[in-house]
């Protein structure tokens, strides 16, 4: 303002002149109004009645304004050539002028002279300060108004804010509730677990595992025994097959030859049938029905193998050999899985292991009877082949005096009363709680997967992982090479340089360290682990199969060879019992809940039953084409095994089904929020 002040009192003389004649106001006009203002009637048109009033109301306004009128008079004739206090005393005179004029004049005074000089005042152009001035104010105004609004909308937000935290503070009281009951949860699931670690093994339940592994002693002995009366059996194919054809000996002994490795391949291929139907039939009639049914297939291979001899029939052989595959398929899916289900937590390890112990037991009795002195004869070699027909009958009778499982009866039938009931038996015990609520548990864990199909299981992916150990496991039970030496033991040993009586005892000794060393790992499953025996089992026949690989390479140079590799052979055997004989069939079932199951054993099954019928079938050519080099191949597959076991495999010991599980979910999140593992889930290696 006052840049623009010295502005206006800079200009010239001339300039003054002209804004003081733009006002219009002559000397004797100022002076009227002077005299208006004082109270003299104008032109006499108002009567003195109206007059005395408003001279009343309005006379200091009236003396003030007529005040500033003389004033802005006297000083243009004193200061006409003054130009800031010319500049200073109009700005300060018109703005009151203008503002109190039409306030304080009557309407009649308008017309005369003083309605001449107020109108000149409001039309006298304002100082340009002050127009700036004014264009503040109100840019001032305009900010006002909008910090106004802002001010309403962060009192709007605040009261968001304000709302949104009682949300979260109501959240937070509820993760505090659930809190709370998870560590109640997992007190209560402690309780239980130990609760279930003090159950031990009763009367009647070593009844009804004894009853349900006639069906692995089965599998062992059909799997062992027609090993040692190989060249019986060769003979009675030679002398059905003249009698029908007739031909040269040499051709036909030839024929005889492929015809018994049929026999011996068809076994694998029943097996791998019944193995895959396992899961289907143990979800439509439950295992203990499927079991019993099962046995009828027993018989009617048992009849076949028994009475072939008779019509000369190699025909009946094959046949049932392919039934007995078949029923032997049917058990290594449906005895694991029963066993697991109805055994305690303490004891599901060694109880497992039982399986393998029924086949080692199997293979045992086959071997011994086989014996040329006993049933490995041209008399009786039929009757060893038939006599499957006997444990099939016990079992049948047995077995019907068993409980159907529980965790079958509640988890998937719905049957609490039942299972209850069958838990009371199984336990001898009323205090049947712990086991009930850890089914509970399960069910509750597995309520999204049950009934899964085989389809199903192959597509979920959280189940992808336990699937590829559970097949895995298979093969390095079958891929190890012990199939080799449980179907062609004799001529290895006779490769080796023994005689052939020697040869048929030393099969027989693999009978015996099979069944003692199946024993003693039989504490060792709950005390050291699955893991870490399969480790030490899987390291202790990939050193040894180095060392028969040696000994046949060498055995003509230096004859107390011949030794070790009978030795090694044995030993290889040690070490398949420790830990590849009976886990695979324990762990496939352990890694799955109730839903999925059933499925997995039917593949993982199916899985080991290939494997069988490759081995079975291939090893000859394979032992023509490689001569002393046949055991490298399982070598290679025993390193690979053992990496696979140990970076992979969990250890499932004293964990439940639901903890198990759980294991698998946690390495599924690992994986995709890219966490390293924290060790908890796989035990250290001892090796």
């Amino acid at each position: 303002m006052r840049s623009s002040c010295h502005s206006i009192s800079s200009g010239s003389e001339s300039d003054l002149e002209s804004d003081y004649e733009n006002v219009k106001l002559p000397r004797s006009s100022l002076h009227d109004l002077r005299r208006q203002s004082t109270g003299h009637n104008v032109s006499g048109e108002m009567s003195d009645g109206r007059h005395v009033e408003y001279n009343s109301r309005h006379s200091n306004t009236r003396k003030h304004f007529a005040r500033s009128a003389l004033q802005y008079t006297n000083s243009l004739d004193r200061n006409k050539s003054g130009d800031e206090m010319l500049t200073g005393t109009a700005s300060t005179m018109m703005q009151p002028l203008v503002t109190l004029a039409p306030m304080v004049l009557h309407p009649q005074m308008t017309q005369g002279p003083v309605g001449h000089c107020v109108s000149a005042l409001m039309e006298m152009p304002t100082c340009p300060a002050l127009c700036e001035l004014r264009a503040q104010i109100q840019e001032l105004s305009r900010s006002v108004e909008t910090c106004t609004r802002e001010v309403v909308d962060v009192r709007r937000e605040v009261g968001t804010l304000r709302h949104e935290v009682s949300s979260v503070q109501g959240v937070k009281d509820d993760l505090d509730d659930i809190r709370e009951n998870i560590e109640r949860l997992e007190e209560q699931t402690r309780k239980r677990k130990l609760r279930l670690l003090e159950q031990g093994l009763t009367c009647f339940l070593a009844y009804s595992i004894f009853s349900a592994v006639l069906g692995m002693f089965q599998f062992g002995y059909n799997t062992g025994v027609i090993n040692a009366p190989q060249s019986v059996i060769e003979d009675f194919i030679v002398e059905a097959y003249t009698k029908r054809y007739g031909g040269i000996k040499e051709e036909v002994r030839n024929r005889a030859t492929v015809i018994y490795a049929i026999a011996v391949a068809i076994f694998a291929v029943g097996g791998m049938i019944g193995g895959f139907g396992g899961g289907i039939l143990a979800n439509k009639l439950g295992r203990k029905r499927g079991l019993l049914l099962n046995n009828l297939m027993g018989i009617a291979g048992a009849c076949l193998m028994g009475f072939c001899k008779y019509p000369n029939s190699y025909e009946m052989l094959i046949i049932g050999r392919f039934i007995i595959g078949f029923y032997c398929g049917l058990n290594t899916s449906l005895v694991p899985m029963y066993i697991s289900e109805i055994a305690p937590l303490t004891l599901r390890g060694g109880l497992g292991t039982v399986n393998q112990l029924g086949v080692t037991i199997g293979l045992l009795v086959s071997q011994v009877l086989g014996i040329q002195q006993l049933l490995g004869n041209p008399e009786g070699w039929h009757l060893l082949l038939g006599i499957t027909l006997c444990p099939a009958i016990l079992q049948l009778v047995l077995f019907s005096f068993c409980p159907e499982s529980p965790r079958h009866l509640l988890i998937t039938k719905n049957r609490e009363e039942e299972a209850r009931k069958a838990l009371r038996r199984l336990r001898a015990s009323h205090h049947i709680e712990a086991d009930i609520e850890e089914m509970k548990a399960e069910e509750r864990a597995e309520q999204a997967e049950a009934r899964t199909t085989l389809c199903q299981l192959i597509r979920t992916t959280s189940l992808r992982n336990p699937l590829v150990i559970a097949i895995v496991m298979q093969l390095s039970q079958q891929l190890s090479g012990i199939n080799a030496v449980f179907y062609y033991s004799t001529v290895l040993f006779k490769n080796a340089g023994l005689s052939e009586e020697a040869a048929k005892y030393a099969t027989t000794g693999i009978g015996v360290i099979m069944v003692t060393m199946t024993l003693i790992s039989i504490p060792l499953m709950d005390k050291a682990g699955r893991r870490t025996l399969h480790l030490w089992g899987l390291g202790g026949m990939f050193i040894f199969s180095i060392f028969i690989t040696i000994s046949l390479l060498v055995k003509e140079l230096i004859q107390w060879v011949t030794y070790l590799s009978v030795v090694s052979v044995l030993l290889f055997v040690v070490f398949f019992a420790v830990g590849p004989g009976s886990i695979p069939w324990m762990i496939t079932a352990e890694l799955f809940s109730q839903g999925p199951r059933p499925a997995a054993m039917s593949l993982a099954v199916l899985v080991n039953w290939m494997a069988n019928f490759l081995v079975g079938i291939g090893f000859p050519a394979l032992n023509a084409g490689l001569s002393s080099y046949v055991f490298l191949p399982f070598s290679i597959l025993l390193a690979f095994f053992w990496v696979f076991t140990y970076r992979k495999v969990p250890e499932t010991r004293n964990k439940t089904f639901e903890e198990i599980a759980a294991i698998f979910k946690s390495r599924e999140d690992r994986k995709i929020f890219g966490d390293k593992p924290s060790g908890s889930d796989t035990e250290e290696s001892p090796m």
